[in-house]
């Protein structure tokens, strides 16, 4: 049993820096990507960024709402951005799981294993006071 407990912690820990990992990377490359300084690359990053912003929608709901189309389009980088996305804007834990549950119900059981995913993301956003 105790092996088994540091074989967790130890899982949880690789797991966590994969996650740190993904928001250094994700940094790097979109900081070089506007870098490039091309117009219509800069004009869709805006239009990204405004698109989750207070509107006839809540940004809480429109965060949801991107997760659950990267669940279902089963893009675990965009699943790590929505579900911090989501814990930043207020989302409970009740909430992103339901919004997963309606991911699976459109996506089919192909979207399990980015279910998974996201379970574990939601771990260690637990862990670092975020949800």
């Amino acid at each position: 049993m105790k092996n088994e407990s540091l074989s967790i912690n130890s899982n949880m820990s690789r797991e966590t820096n994969r996650l740190e990992e993904f928001r250094k990377k994700r940094k790097t490359a979109n900081d070089k990507i506007l870098e490039l300084d091309h117009l219509g690359v800069k004009r869709f990053f805006n239009l990204d960024s405004n698109t989750y912003k207070d509107g006839a929608l809540t940004g809480q709901t429109k965060e949801l709402l991107g997760l659950v189309a990267s669940a279902v389009l089963r893009c675990n980088d965009c699943i790590d951005y929505h579900l911090e996305q989501c814990a930043k804007t207020g989302s409970t834990k009740d909430e992103i799981v339901d919004a997963l549950n309606v991911a699976l119900v459109v996506g089919g059981s192909i979207v399990i294993p980015h279910f998974r995913h996201a379970i574990t993301t939601i771990e260690f956003l637990e862990e670092e006071g975020l949800l």
